[in-house]
């Protein structure tokens, strides 16, 4: 054999050797593969002080999510809980290298509610529908598709699926008996300014608000002529091993009718109760899925090309995309991490933080929300 085809042969080799997926996809009801951070030249050490941090500040609300809930937000007009709330478990979370465990702490088996981190599952809802062609691309207005009233008038025909994913517009309207100006109102003023206010054009102000993500959900709901979450199931969960404890809820009075047959609308977080119930570890799948550029093993799930726009600053704020917070330059940017790292976020203190750039996937629960910016920066110590 000659020097040349050895030669060839060699670089065949090591071009097939980094074009592999380094990622383990662990498998349903498989007990998770771990490593020692040392194998990834990451200090052991500095990494049990990240643990020791996450468990030392627990998130300071009760454990009672109902009475936390209507603490957090007592200063809403007419807020009240309407969907289903359930007791809390203390800290716990993952830390995965390339799919493996190397970090853990507390119950990663236990449900508990997941609050705005819902959001970011209700987004790849809506990208399924564009992969799938059910959504023509984002810059449609929704009106085309829902024609039942919901998208009329001069203000609301104007929005699009990327102002619903966005969170900037601005709709107007009330929905399962929440206002969208009762939503999380301005500090200043009262029932009377806020009713009636001037309206934002669409695309130019984000606002975060519970009404109108709820909107998205049945917006989709109607799109896809099915439940939210059997969408999520088929498409997403059981394709990544999650376990069957996964739960996501509407509240009582949110059903539609869809050909015929009764179906509930689900919400985008735990803001008056439901949102995604969820185990630790099957967040950490749903994390590693899009670390993974939307593929679990060989089989793409979502396109890389709904990751990008997903995960691309929006207009209104360069740390939104859809229904993602993003870690580009502005109010929320992570010092020391790259701009490319995002993560989904909830009421008290429930993350998935994705970082190419390291091959992490983090998840962690209950976490006072003020110590994320703490909690990161030990991290970023022990790499």
């Amino acid at each position: 054999m000659t020097k040349a085809l050895l030669f060839l042969i060699a670089i065949s080799t090591t071009l097939n050797t980094f074009s592999q997926d380094p990622h383990y996809f662990p498998e349903r009801n498989a007990d998770w593969t771990t490593k020692n951070p040392a194998e990834y030249n990451i200090n052991e050490a500095a990494l049990q002080k990240v643990v020791t941090f996450a468990m030392n500040n627990e998130y300071s609300g009760s454990r009672d999510l109902r009475i936390a809930i209507l603490k957090g937000f007592e200063r809403e007009p007419f807020h009240e809980i309407m969907g289903p709330t359930k007791k809390r478990g203390g800290p716990a979370g993952l830390i995965l290298k390339n799919g493996y465990v190397i970090a853990s702490w507390g119950d990663t088996k236990r449900v508990d509610m997941t609050f705005s981190v819902t959001k970011s599952f209700l987004s790849t809802v809506a990208g399924i529908a564009e992969d799938s062609g059910l959504l023509k691309d984002t810059s449609d207005k929704v009106g085309n598709y829902i024609w039942d009233g919901t998208f009329d008038g001069a203000h609301n025909s104007k929005i699009s699926w990327e102002h619903l994913l966005q969170q900037n517009s601005d709709w107007s309207g009330e929905l399962w008996g929440g206002k969208d100006w009762a939503d999380r109102p301005p500090r200043e003023g009262g029932l009377d300014d806020w009713k009636f206010r001037k309206l934002n054009e669409p695309g130019t102000v984000m606002e975060y608000n519970d009404v109108r993500v709820n909107l998205l959900a049945y917006s989709l709901t109607h799109v896809w002529r099915k439940s939210v979450p059997s969408v999520l199931k088929e498409h997403i969960m059981d394709k990544i091993g999650a376990s069957t404890t996964w739960r996501w809820f509407g509240y009582e009075n949110a059903w539609t009718e869809v050909d015929g047959i009764d179906v509930k609308s689900v919400t985008g977080g735990g803001h008056s109760g439901g949102g995604i119930f969820i185990n630790t570890e099957d967040m950490a799948r749903f994390g590693l899925l899009f670390l993974n550029n939307g593929k679990w093993n060989d089989d793409q799930l979502i396109s890389q090309k709904w990751i990008v726009k997903a995960t691309t600053p929006s207009i209104s704020n360069p740390n939104y995309g859809y229904l993602w917070w993003l870690n580009t330059k502005g109010d929320r940017h992570l010092e020391g991490w790259s701009d490319n790292l995002y993560y989904a976020a909830g009421f008290g203190g429930n993350f998935i933080v994705i970082d190419k750039e390291h091959e992490l996937v983090l998840v962690t629960r209950w976490l006072e929300p003020s110590k994320i910016e703490d909690f990161m920066t030990l991290l970023l110590e022990a790499l």
